[in-house]
């Protein structure tokens, strides 16, 4: 057999671990399926009916290839937000933007800044293009420490900075006046990529005025979480027209399929189904806060559609996640420290949400012993 093709430096470094093994890759080793899916911060709360009709519709259109301009949705965004089409794009979730936007603007073995543990697709772009990581400590509370990222974007090659506000996998968040502070200090050659993944769940305060005059900043949001529409992958980034320029040159024009536009652009006006979701949200946090103080579990602060349990230290964490899974839950845990003794539990429906609290008692129990 003659000689294997060799991959580039970069790939060859690579390890062959992926950032999400997901629940069906764990079914499958388990031989069966979970009866709770309470792990990949989906929402219970299913689809708004709009985006379900506008997605059939579109079904019946598969012959035809999706429009490559996005424009329609690229359109209503635009005037949901009150900017012109200029400043957004579209892409395949937040995840796709994020490679986008390490390629755009960052060379191999330059630096890029995120909290050691924090959502782990940035850190697969950045090491799938050659990057080094720079990742302060989050602070034990759950927050991102803000001045310790500022402070390691002062290194003369850090190009970009990642924060989720709110933070995944805490579920904690900072004000807009924070988050603008943090944009000030920064060095004028970082850009800050600002994940609001989980906007719709946070607090007024905690959402900065959409102002795209800074080209330093790329703020990122989904359809995945508040829409219900995450098996659809549809995203979109707002930032200055400069910046959108260096995207529309390099993402995969066809990459956004034609069901997920027209659900998204449906799902985009369908304010009402998006508040009842964030109220049902809301009543499950409270439920799980209050079952974490009954159990001897506190919860972190969330405006998300997941809770945080402390485990307290990282054994207890490590056999609860365990636990949970023998009993047939799906749950994730962060794997960094400090976070490293938190569960991190989806918000599901009142019967979900009933059922993991008798799993949760039996499986803390046993890690109490």
């Amino acid at each position: 057999m003659s000689e294997l093709p060799s991959f580039t430096k970069i790939v060859a470094g690579l390890s062959d671990s992926i950032p999400f093994v997901g629940p069906e890759a764990i079914e499958r080793r388990m031989g069966k399926a979970f009866e709770l899916r309470l792990g990949a911060n989906e929402s219970a709360f299913g689809v708004s009916p709009h985006a379900v009709t506008a997605m059939q519709t579109a079904i019946r259109q598969l012959h035809w290839y999706n429009d490559p301009e996005n424009h329609d949705l690229r359109t209503s965004l635009a005037a949901h937000h009150h900017i012109s089409a200029r400043e957004v794009t579209i892409g395949a979730g937040i995840d796709d933007l994020l490679g986008l936007a390490v390629r755009a603007y960052v060379e191999p073995g330059q630096a890029v800044v995120a909290s050691l543990g924090a959502y782990p697709t940035f850190v697969y772009h950045a090491e799938g293009f050659g990057c080094r990581l720079i990742s302060p400590l989050y602070l034990h509370d759950g927050g991102n420490d803000l001045m310790a990222l500022a402070d390691a974007t002062r290194a003369a090659d850090v190009r970009l900075l990642y924060l989720a506000n709110p933070d995944n996998p805490s579920g904690t968040w900072y004000s807009a006046d924070e988050i603008d502070r943090l944009l000030q200090i920064l060095p004028d050659r970082c850009v800050f990529i600002l994940d609001e993944a989980y906007v719709e769940f946070v607090p007024p305060e905690a959402v900065p005025k959409i102002d795209t005059s800074d080209p330093r900043l790329i703020r990122m949001r989904t359809f995945s979480k508040a829409h219900g529409l995450a098996g659809a992958r549809i995203g979109y980034a707002i930032a200055n027209p400069h910046s959108i320029s260096a995207f529309e040159r390099i993402r995969l024009h066809f990459g956004v399929n034609r069901v997920a536009q027209a659900g998204a652009l449906a799902a985009l006006g369908d304010s009402e189904f998006v508040a009842q979701v964030v109220g049902q949200v809301e009543e499950g946090r409270r439920e799980y806060h209050q079952m974490g103080v009954e159990q001897g579990l506190p919860t972190l602060p969330s405006a998300t559609n997941f809770v945080t349990f402390d485990a307290g230290i990282k054994d207890n964490a490590d056999r609860l996640l365990k636990g949970l899974t023998s009993r047939s839950v799906f749950i994730r845990k962060p794997s960094k420290p400090p976070l490293d003794r938190c569960i991190r539990v989806t918000v599901g429906t009142p019967d979900e949400r009933a059922l993991f609290a008798e799993r949760l008692v039996d499986a803390w129990r046993e890690v109490k012993g």
